[in-house]
């Protein structure tokens, strides 16, 4: 189902992300009392009175005399999406009034052929709702006045929203309730994770620029590729955690480790400029520890000659030697060099996560495993199948409860058995009272 999309547009440190979090009925977008903290497209699905839509949060418009090329990366991006979007809510601050931005970003949202709501925002009580009349000189209507941090006007608001959004179109639910294979890109600040995002998917859809700290949410996209749906998920750089003294970065640390939980396969993006550093290895270690396959990408390799490539070489198998067999792949975002050789990779990982193994196999390798290693305390495996695939989900039927240990001990016999890499699996324990 291709659901309709609601764009959220304005200067920036208007409220919008505020209002995206109200709507949401969570603390889903980053908020701070200051300008720039959104940068990003970031777009999540709302549900209001049994509808659902998308919400495309955007970064904060600002005219290009007055900002610099970051800003005009984040301008560009909110047009975009003023002109993909079904609804368009322009926010402006009601307290401050209407500001030469606020007239440029009207200028723009007036050109388009879309229902378009002027969103009045911090009007906190009946008092100050006389403000909004001086925003009629916007020339879009007449404002709805809100206070997107106390919810005040937000229930009417998104009862307007539905009654102009386009109805969707129903499709075969055949493969809907399928999850989609989901990719993180994870890495420090700045060795090009954005860069290499934007490369994959085939659109400008991250902001790239060469301050640390750009990407501030996990801004993710879905991309058709021959083995089906990719979900790819760029995060923010991972600093140290003591270095994170900012709110706004714990919160993106926050986020980008959520991400990397959720994932089928982490790539971990390294400035092989750099070399392997310690940051590197506690992100692979947490990447590890969350069960995640893990590929290895040594960034801006065309930059070494050949003596520092025998020394980033060196560092790998030294400091991430735990990784095990992950693949390890030389490329060039920025020039896209050796990028296409990552879809085999992934490839393979897809083609894992989907396996399904007859359940006469499953029972024979219990049976042998079994019988190798026998379960401490007379515990048994009576019986074995795979309930599900995305990623291989088994159901084990024992006796009694199996150790920990024990459990380990099958999944790694189930793994070598069935050549199934490093993709995660699941085992769900089911004790039998007979």
């Amino acid at each position: 189902m291709s659901l309709p999309t609601v764009a959220i547009v304005g200067r920036p440190n208007v409220g919008k992300s505020t209002l995206i979090n109200r709507f949401l009925g969570r603390q889903e977008a980053i908020v701070e009392e200051r300008p720039g903290v959104t940068r990003d497209r970031k777009e999540v699905v709302c549900e209001w009175m049994g509808r659902e839509f998308t919400l495309i949060d955007t970064g904060g418009w600002i005219s290009d005399a007055d900002g610099d090329a970051l800003d005009a990366k984040v301008s560009r991006q909110s047009e975009r999406a003023i002109a993909e979007a079904d609804v368009v809510l322009m926010v402006v601050d009601s307290a401050v009034g209407v500001t030469g931005d606020d007239q440029q970003v009207a200028n723009l949202v007036r050109r388009i052929d879309t229902p378009v709501f002027l969103v009045a925002n911090k009007v906190d009580s009946e008092a100050q709702e006389h403000r909004i009349w001086d925003l009629m000189s916007l020339g879009l209507g007449e404002p709805r006045a809100l206070s997107a941090l106390h919810g005040l006007g937000a229930a009417d608001l998104l009862d307007e929203i539905l009654s102009v959004l386009p109805e969707v179109e129903e499709e075969d639910e055949e493969e809907d309730e399928d999850r989609i294979f989901s990719v993180s890109i994870v890495g420090r600040p700045n060795v090009g994770k954005s860069t290499l995002f934007n490369h994959l998917i085939g659109e400008n859809r991250a902001v790239v620029h060469d301050m640390p700290g750009t990407t501030r949410d996990a801004i993710d996209t879905v991309v058709e590729t021959p083995n089906g749906p990719v979900r790819f998920v760029d995060t923010a750089g991972m600093r140290r955690k003591a270095r994170v003294d900012e709110e706004t970065e714990y919160y993106s640390f926050v986020r980008a480790l959520r991400a990397v939980d959720k994932s089928d396969v982490a790539l971990l993006v390294i400035d092989a400029t750099v070399g392997v550093t310690a940051q590197d290895q506690r992100l692979a270690e947490r990447v590890d520890a969350a069960g995640c396959p893990l590929v290895i990408l040594l960034n801006k390799w065309e930059l070494l000659d050949a003596e520092a490539r025998a020394d980033v070489t060196k560092q790998v198998e030294r400091k991430l030697h735990f990784v095990g067999e992950s693949p390890i792949l030389r490329i060039s975002a920025l020039t896209g060099k050796s990028v296409q050789k990552l879809w085999p990779a992934l490839s393979g990982a897809i083609v894992d996560y989907s396996t399904r193994i007859p359940t006469r196999k499953v029972n024979n390798l219990l049976r042998a495993a079994q019988v190798a290693q026998p379960a401490p305390e007379g515990g048994r495996v009576l019986y074995g199948t795979q309930g599900a695939t995305d990623p291989p989900t088994f159901t084990l039927f024992t006796n009694k409860e199996l150790p920990r240990t024990y459990l380990r001990y099958l999944e790694r016999m189930i793994r070598e058995e069935f050549d199934l890499g490093q993709t995660p699996i699941k085992l769900r324990v089911r004790r039998r009272s007979d």
